[in-house]
């Protein structure tokens, strides 16, 4: 099997070192730019460039694909069996989506055809799903549109954060991924449709992320936090100033806050912690970011800081 790898994030990482490690004939890897990062702005590679030069693989880094004639041509000239998309990050025209023999491959983030888009796996989070997975499918000009071929499920936990959740969908879908190749190379690879019953995971945006203590519940809220945990952030103010939640537990709610307005402290000590009241519970903060600061455990934040029972967050 010769295969051209296309991948960007760490979630793609696993999935290239696991072909690797197979021993297939990696022709090239094809993977983002890099981006500058830092005070310094200096130029971070890609996870999958990061192994591609560990490994001596060839790398291709188009800052677009679709109409660029001299990489179509290029990925042409490597006369590849397969091509293998993981989190690549853009869309593929059907000129290379025609190249590979047996067609390109995806690995996506979810049980399709629930949440197709850019972010399947932050989205089971957000919504509070119990279950999710990882399918592999052919892929067709539309949006995670094409053909499945497997499909592993795996529960996500109470507590589960979307970075979590990453870490171990990005490890069954490298393995996932070396099976369904396999299938395909033995001729016995399922094709199965999905149908018209799907729903999308579109893009995560800044906008969301702010905590709408009035019309979010105490379960949402931590769904909220868990979900974009760690790329965002869900965040609130308290006397005009920024506070990130990273991590929050949900108490039963008590009928003595009744008259209460949500995001009042309710309790605050560097002792037991910092509650905040909700719609339907109440909200424990145990991990907190100010501005400017780091991430800390709720009670040394209130050794140093003081946040006010009878105050209101917004």
């Amino acid at each position: 099997m010769k295969i051209v790898f296309m991948g960007t994030p760490d979630f793609a990482r696993d999935s290239l070192e696991a072909l690797y490690n197979k021993g297939y004939d990696i022709l090239g890897v094809v993977t983002n730019i890099d981006k500058p990062k830092g005070r310094g702005m200096k130029l971070i590679p890609t996870p999958v460039k990061e192994f591609a030069l560990e490994k001596n693989l060839k790398i291709y880094q188009p800052e677009k694909v679709k109409n660029n004639q001299e990489f179509i041509q290029e990925i042409k000239n490597l006369e590849p069996d397969i091509i293998c998309v993981v989190a690549y990050g853009k869309i593929l025209p059907k000129e290379i989506l025609d190249i590979p023999k047996y067609g390109c491959i995806n690995v996506h983030g979810s049980l399709l055809p629930k949440y197709r888009g850019a972010a399947p796996i932050q989205w089971a989070v957000l919504n509070g799903d119990k279950t999710t997975g990882i399918t592999t499918m052919y892929m067709d000009v539309g949006m995670d549109t094409g053909d499945m071929i497997l499909k592993e499920e795996v529960q996500i936990g109470e507590d589960e954060t979307t970075g979590e959740l990453w870490d171990r969908l990005s490890k069954i879908g490298a393995k996932l991924l070396v099976e369904t190749i396999e299938q395909i190379k033995d001729g016995i690879a399922p094709r199965i449709p999905q149908g018209e019953d799907f729903t999308l995971a579109p893009m995560l945006n800044k906008e969301m992320a702010k905590i709408n203590w009035n019309e979010k519940t105490a379960k949402e809220i931590k769904n909220l936090v868990r979900g974009l945990n760690p790329i965002i952030g869900a965040y609130t103010f308290f006397d005009n100033k920024k506070y990130k939640f990273w991590k929050v537990s949900v108490l039963p709610f008590e009928s003595k806050f009744e008259n209460i307005e949500n995001g009042t402290i309710v309790k605050s000590n560097s002792k037991e912690g910092l509650y905040i009241k909700a719609n339907e519970g109440i909200i424990k903060v145990d991990e907190i970011q100010a501005e400017n600061a780091k991430k800390m455990p709720i009670c040394d934040f209130l050794r140093g800081n003081n946040l006010e029972e009878g105050n209101k967050f917004e």
